[in-house]
C-alpha cells in the first residue's frame, strides 16, 4: 500500500525546519547506506548525531503521534530517528535499491525491522526540477512529488529510487518504521476497516453497527499484533 498524507507538517512547522536546516552542515550520504545502497546513492544528509538532525527529529515524531492517519495506515510499533537529506548540484541522485530489511540505531544496538517507509518532503514541488520518487511494487509505478509538509508512506520491500535534481534543491526527511502488523494483507484489512468505521461514525454516530464493527477491528487488531 502507497499512502499520500497531506498536512503531517503545518506551515509553520515546515517553515521552523527549514530553518534549522539552513544552517545545517551536510555531509555525504553513503554514511548509513547499505552495501547496494552505496553504489546507487549519490546525496547529502544531516549526521545522525548533530544537533540539527535531534531537534528536527523532535518535531517530526512530535506530529507524527498527533496524526490519526499515519497511526491507523502503519500502526507503528518501532519507528527508526527520522534522518534529513539534500539532493542538489552533483549530489542529485539515488538509484534503484531496496531498503535494508533490519535498521540498526546508533548506540543501544536496538533493531527496527522495516516493514514501512516514508518521505517526509521539505522543499515545494516548484522549488526543484526532477527529484521525483519512483517506487515500484504489486501496485505498479508510482511517481511522488508532493507538497511541502506532505508524507508518502510505502512498503520497505519495494524497490524505489530518486531521479535526479537538475534545479534547485530537493531537501526531505526519510526513515523506516517496524508495525505492529508484520503482514502487509493484514495492515491493508485493519486500514480499510478503520476507514469505514471511520466514515460510518460520520454519518450515524455510535449506532449499534458501528459499535460491532469497531469491536470487530480491535479484536482484530488485539489477536495479530506484536507490541
Amino acid at each position: 500500500m502507497l499512502l499520500h498524507i497531506p498536512n503531517v507538517l503545518t506551515q509553520e512547522q515546515v517553515a521552523q525546519c527549514r530553518e534549522i536546516l539552513t544552517s545545517s552542515t551536510w555531509v555525504d550520504g553513503n554514511v548509513t547506506s547499505g552495501t547496494q545502497a552505496a553504489k546507487a546513492k549519490n546525496n547529502l544528509q544531516l549526521p545522525e548525531d548533530s544537533e540539527a538532525a535531534i531537534a528536527l527529529q523532535k518535531i517530526v515524531l512530535d506530529a507524527l503521534s498527533n496524526n490519526a492517519l499515519f497511526f491507523t495506515a502503519a500502526l507503528p510499533k518501532k519507528i527508526f530517528p527520522p534522518l534529513f537529506n539534500c539532493y542538489t548540484g552533483k549530489f542529485n541522485t539515488f538509484g534503484n535499491h531496496v531498503d535494508n530489511a533490519v535498521r540498526t540505531m546508533r548506540g543501544g544496538g536496538k533493531r527496527v525491522r522495516s516493514d514501512l517507509s516514508f518521505t517526509l518532503f521539505f522543499s515545494d514541488p516548484e522549488e526543484y526540477d526532477g527529484g521525483e520518487l519512483v517506487i515500484e511494487d504489486t501496485f505498479g509505478s508510482q511517481v511522488v512529488k508532493l507538497p511541502a509538509g506532505d508524507l508518502v508512506l510505502y512498503p520497505s520491500s519495494s524497490v524505489h529510487r530518486v531521479e535526479p535534481v537538475i534545479r534547485g534543491a530537493r531537501i526531505a526527511c526519510f526513515t523506516w518504521l517496524e508495525s505492529m502488523i508484520r503482514e502487509t494483507d493484514r495492515r491493508r484489512l485493519l486500514f480499510d476497516l478503520d476507514m469505514s468505521i471511520m466514515a460510518f461514525r460520520e454519518r450515524l454516530g455510535d449506532d449499534e453497527d458501528t459499535v460491532k464493527l469497531t469491536s470487530i477491528y480491535h479484536n482484530l487488531l488485539r489477536t495479530w499484533a506484536d507490541t
